[in-house]
Formats: structure tokens, sequence, C-alpha cells
């Protein structure tokens, strides 16, 4: 998503409203070997696995075969597996047909290689696709020139924290980076670690949005995206600075947070383990719907408020593959993805926390829906997330830096050289 340098007017502008893990659909089956199950069948490859999720692709699928056009059958993967074997997928003799996964700079990855069906004919015939706006365009066409992707959601990235929590607690949003070390102050005086992670397990991705934001925040959405391309260095003193920051708000992590991953670290944040956690709303995908009514969040601190306000606001969506021998059945099913009723459905199956891509779909109108469409629409920059940003294949780069750091903070001027040594073998290749 490096090309998405739009303000907050173009970005919005019919972007609609859904999105964190919400947008793949299908109906279930056991394996993942990419072959249908019949002739007929498109073959969706799935990483929506936490539960709600999986059950609101299913009712996707599920209501795309009613319709009558065709059928599609959903293959489930855990969402790490699915991570590391997507290029693999991509590649094989019989690959999958329909993947859920993201636009912009890592869809554009893939279709340099040569791997992702030209979908042109689905936006230049679909109805819905014709109302979706000039950023979302901009977001899913590859550099060549051609769409490449349907996008179905989007989500907000927050610091998300359980109301009655901090009503007990006796503290409250923090408005400045100041206000927030207060906070964290507080909370540890009451035996509470402040701050969740879990960039442990197979989540160290999460780590990147600690990054993202303290960049965006001190250098700004610009700087980030040129850095992400190999612009600028991740030695350059712009960097330090980040790291600098990032440090005075270390004492005040999980000692657990490097140990255990994000779904992990959730369940330790509703209990009240920990006080608040940078995460994006598909953790809600694993949360108690119980729980939903008493999440609350609040902008990741102000730094420098000379700088642009940025937040991150991944799309999610479809892509397929070129290799696929069902092109026709494949454009009738992302034709139906990209309609209302496919994102109301998962809307309504899912924890709801997803915004439509499409502008006359509904989202759940709750009041944590609303708050984070207004957080959004807030904002002067919309950025993607690490990888979405560059590429699926730098994030490992990102993985083993901040891992590096957060273990071992005092030598972050040689985990800023092998990380740039590491970028550049990417960059390069």
């Amino acid at each position: 998503m490096g090309n998405l340098h739009t303000g907050r007017r173009r970005f919005l502008a019919g972007l609609g409203a859904a999105g964190t893990a919400a947008l793949l659909g299908g109906c279930v089956t056991s394996a993942s070997t990419g072959k249908s199950s019949s002739k007929g069948d498109v073959t969706l490859q799935s990483n929506l696995s936490a539960p709600q999720a999986k059950a609101a692709m299913e009712d996707i699928v599920a209501a795309y075969g009613k319709k009558g056009s065709g059928h599609a059958s959903l293959n489930t993967v855990a969402a790490e597996t699915f991570r590391t074997q997507l290029p693999t997928y991509l590649t094989s003799a019989n690959p999958p047909d329909v993947y859920t996964w993201y636009p912009g700079s890592v869809a554009d990855a893939y279709a340099k290689k040569n791997l992702l069906l030209d979908l042109d004919e689905v936006w230049s015939t679909s109805p819905d696709l014709k109302k979706y706006s000039k950023a979302l365009n901009s977001l899913c066409t590859s550099s060549a020139g051609k769409k490449v992707f349907v996008p179905t959601t989007y989500y907000w990235w927050g610091m998300f924290y359980r109301k009655s929590n901090f009503a007990k607690w006796g503290v409250s949003e923090p408005k400045s980076w100041d206000d927030f070390l207060d906070l964290c102050d507080k909370l540890k005086s009451k035996g509470v670690a402040p701050i969740g992670l879990g960039a442990g397990g197979n989540t160290p991705w999460v780590a990147s949005a600690w990054f993202d934001y303290l960049d965006i925040r001190i250098n700004g959405a610009d700087y980030h995206r040129q850095l992400l391309a190999g612009k600028h260095r991740f030695t350059d003193p712009e960097v330090r600075k980040v790291f600098d920051r990032w440090q005075e708000a270390l004492p005040y992590f999980d000692p657990n947070g490097v140990a255990i991953p994000f779904q992990d670290a959730t369940t330790a944040l509703l209990n009240g383990h920990t006080g608040m956690m940078l995460i994006g709303t598909f953790f809600a995908d694993a949360a108690p719907k119980s729980a939903l009514d008493d999440i609350d969040f609040f902008r990741f601190p102000v730094i420098d408020p000379k700088v642009p306000l940025a937040e991150e606001a991944p799309t999610d969506g479809y892509f397929a593959s070129a290799r696929t021998g069902r092109r026709d059945q494949v454009y009738d099913l992302m034709k139906y993805l990209a309609t209302a009723q496919a994102q109301e459905l998962y809307i309504k199956g899912s924890s709801g926390t997803v915004l439509p891509c499409n502008p006359d779909a509904k989202d759940a109108g709750t009041a944590l829906v609303k708050k984070g469409r207004e957080h959004i629409q807030q904002a002067a920059e919309i950025t993607q997330f690490f990888n979405r940003d560059s590429s699926d294949a730098l994030q490992p780069t990102a993985d083993t830096a901040l891992t590096k750091f957060l273990a071992k903070p005092k030598s972050i001027g040689s985990i800023l050289t092998d990380w740039q040594r590491d970028a550049e073998k990417i960059w390069n290749a």
C-alpha cells in the first residue's frame, strides 16, 4: 500500500467502511490442498481462521451458492501458516483460485511476477465496483496499470482497553505522549503491566505497529513510506529517533509480551493483566462477544503536533491466481464479494468491528465502530501496515530487528545496521 499517498478526503471519498480480517469468503472444507471439491467450484483460500471470522466466511460462501450463478469451496488455513505459504500457493502447479489478502504494494509484488489474475473486466463490469473511491481504485491497481485486487473491508489500529478496567483503576485516555507515560506510571503503580504486546510465537509482526506509529508520529507518513520503499536508510538519524522514543515506553511493556502471540495477549488484556494494547480490530474476532461492548480505544498519542496526523487503516480483500482454470467463475465470485450484501454478511457474522468498502453497505453501527470511522476520517494521511506499505518479503527483516531491539535495546546501533543490510537484499532482489 505504498502507493496510497492520498489525504483524508481522497482516501475516504467512497471507501465505505469495513475491514480487518474481514474480506474473504467460502464454505469450509477440511483440506487446504488448493484442489476444487468439484469441477465447477472456485477454491477460496482464506486466512480468516478466528472462530467468528471463519463462521462469517462460511455464511458468505453459502449465500453465494444460493445465488445460483456459481459455487465456492472455502479452505480455511491458520493465519500464520497462510502467511508463510502464500508464495508457495501462488507458484504451485495447481494453485487455489482465490485468496484473502492485501492490496497495494503487497499485491503488486506478486503481480510483477505474473502470479495474479487480471481483474480489469471485473472492475469494468461490476456495478458495485464502479461506486468505489478513487483511492481504492488506485490501491487495487498494479504498477503495470492492471486491476489485480477486489477490496471488501478496512479497519483501524489503536490503543485498545476495557472501559470497566480503566474505570476500576481510576484512569482515562491520554492525549499526548507525556499523558501516555503518566498513564503507564499509574497502571504500573497498581500492579498492572501497562502495555500488552503479543509479538511472540508466530506473531512477531505485531511489534511492527509500534515502529509504524512512532515513525509516522515523529517523521510523518511520507517519510515512512519512502523508508519502506528503500529511499531512506534504517540507519538514518530519523529512524534512530523512533527507537529513542520507544525506549521511553519499554519499561511499561508486559514482560511476557515477546513470549506470547497476540491472541494470548488479547486474553491478558481482557482479563485485566495488562492495561492496553496497540492492535487492529481483528483481535476482537477472537474475543468473547460478551466483551465487545466493554472494549474501547484511543488514538496512538501525538508526539509532534507539527507532523500531519496519520493513522493505520489497512484494507483487506481478494486476489486470484493467474493460473486459475476457472477465470469466468472467479470473475463471478469476485463481483459478488464486492456487493453490499456480501460485506454486510461478513460484518454480521464476525465481531462486526470492520468497515465495508462498498459505500452502500452498512457497518455494525456500534459505538466502537462509529468512533473508529471518525478516527480514520480525522486523519490527514492513511497508512496500511509495515508489510502492506512495503512487501511480505520485507516483513521478516522487521521481525528480526524489532525482536532483537525488545530483547537488547542498548544494541540498537548494530541492530539498525543489520536491518539495513537485510533490507537491501530484499530491495535489490
